[in-house]
């Protein structure tokens, strides 16, 4: 590891050659584990500078000319710090070695005292006994459950239907973000959203208007919830991913969460897809039931881990 050089830099002020570096690190760790390498709010902020938040800071791994790894430090509104740790997976050094260093680094870049959380993307045992060994214990599942489509008939038919319509610019915003933020109240990554980030998001060279689905409340403005549904097509297969559902709180119990999430798969055959996606926190097991219900089953877990206390000096050294 002595030959790898490792700084600290403020996303904001990374410099478009490092950036356009970074970028490709993560498309060859992607890859090479057919799995995203950042969540996407991580990843917009490191493509794009504009997504990039107040305080998101990168800690970067070199060997000679080349980034072989990142850890990417996101501020949490409660003052924790959220790190993910990435690294090329062709580099030749002792295995696991570039992760720990760069992850005992990003700790020592988090403010005394504050927690600390790490995501692992398909997590594994060994993951966890390597976060053990750096203090960390594990605190929530993030699974990522698939389906194949078309669903079948009989569980289309035992759905309750939903008219929905395409999402119109300009005319849907405030909508959505109330009924997302009330839907999601509390929520550490879904529950804050602003009409600015909506639209920044929607900018994004996936999105396509067609694939946003919302159900207009017949009773009232706004609207009764929303199937924002995302093709992932670089993947083997292409995923059509139940990107953000959500049910305003005044009608749940009837049913709608359900109706959507067909809507949405529904939708997705009709695209020639094949395999539907979503994630669901495992404490979530209402959802979690309803999505069995339909078909879905476990594919891999995205886990994070705590570290309740700041810097270990003895640790670290």
């Amino acid at each position: 590891m002595d030959a790898v050089e490792v700084t600290v830099v403020e996303l904001r002020r990374l410099q478009d050659p490092v950036r356009s570096s970074l970028v490709a690190l993560l498309e060859r760790t992607g890859a090479a584990n057919a799995h995203p390498s950042l969540p996407e709010p991580q990843f917009l902020a490191v493509t794009q500078r504009a997504e990039a938040p107040p305080g998101e800071r990168l800690v970067l791994a070199r060997l000679g000319d080349d980034l072989v790894g990142c850890a990417v430090l996101s501020p949490s509104r409660d003052g924790s710090t959220v790190v993910h740790v990435v690294v090329d997976p062709t580099v030749a050094t002792a295995e696991h070695a570039l992760e720990t260093a760069l992850l005992r680094r990003a700790v020592e870049e988090t403010p005394a005292g504050s927690p600390v959380h790490l995501w692992i993307m398909q997590a594994t045992a060994g993951d966890d006994a390597r976060a053990a060994s750096e203090g960390f214990v594990p605190e929530r599942d993030l699974l990522q459950m698939r389906v194949a489509l078309p669903l079948p008939d009989e569980v289309v038919a035992a759905t309750r239907p939903l008219p929905t319509r395409s999402f119109v610019p300009g005319r849907d915003e405030e909508a959505w973000v109330e009924t997302n933020n009330r839907a999601f109240a509390g929520h550490p990554e879904q529950g804050a959203w602003t009409v600015a980030q909506l639209r920044e998001r929607m900018a994004a060279d996936w999105v396509e208007l067609d694939d946003f689905l919302v159900a207009d409340d017949p009773d009232g403005p706004g609207l009764i919830g929303a199937c924002w549904t995302k093709v992932h097509r670089h993947t083997v297969p292409i995923l059509g991913e139940i990107y953000v559902i959500d049910v305003d709180p005044r009608h749940h119990g009837k049913g709608w969460g359900r109706s959507l999430t067909v809507a949405g798969l529904v939708h997705l055959a009709g695209r020639g897809i094949t395999v539907g996606m979503l994630y669901t926190d495992a404490s979530n097991t209402a959802a979690i039931g309803l999505y069995r219900s339909l078909g879905f089953t476990i594919d891999h877990i995205d886990r994070s881990y705590e570290r309740g206390a700041g810097p270990d000096p003895d640790r670290l050294s």
